[in-house]
């Protein structure tokens, strides 16, 4: 970064970059979604149901980084297209359990192919592609 008057220039935020980027990928993944009848939120949270069934909202809260009050109406929708149930704890009721339901582990065979073609759209070669997830993660973890 640099001093004085250029480090108010746009084109010297480090933010503004990584806004951008962070917009123009996910209007990448609206027409590959759209034919799954999915939005990026609701695939974000079927990504983390697919790594493990069976999930705490609270646990998904965590790992996609929103706030539970967020994630509520969002989940709620999902049961209404029946891709996911939403169930209290057996073990504590003031714990949600988000589960799959055949809909939603039937979905995760015809989505196989997103992540490829998003690849392919944004013309990253495996080795930036991996270089540019490190340097993000280290970014994220620095600013928690």
């Amino acid at each position: 970064m640099t001093n004085g008057e250029d480090s108010l220039k746009l084109s010297n935020q480090l933010c503004f970059p990584l806004y951008t980027a962070s917009r123009l990928v996910t209007k990448c993944y609206q027409p590959l979604l759209s034919k799954l009848d999915l939005t990026y939120p609701q695939y974000l949270v079927l990504l983390v149901l697919w790594e493990e069934d069976q999930v705490r909202l609270s646990d998904i809260a965590v790992k996609l980084q929103l706030q539970s009050n967020t994630l509520t109406p969002l989940l709620k929708r999902m049961e209404e297209l029946k891709l996911i149930k939403r169930l209290k704890s057996s073990e504590d009721e003031r714990s949600i359990i988000i589960s799959l339901t055949e809909k939603g582990i039937a979905l995760k065979k015809e989505a196989e192919w997103i992540p490829e073609s998003l690849g392919e759209k944004l013309n990253l070669s495996a080795v930036e592609a991996k270089q540019l997830y490190q340097l993000l993660y280290k970014l994220i973890n620095s600013a928690e």
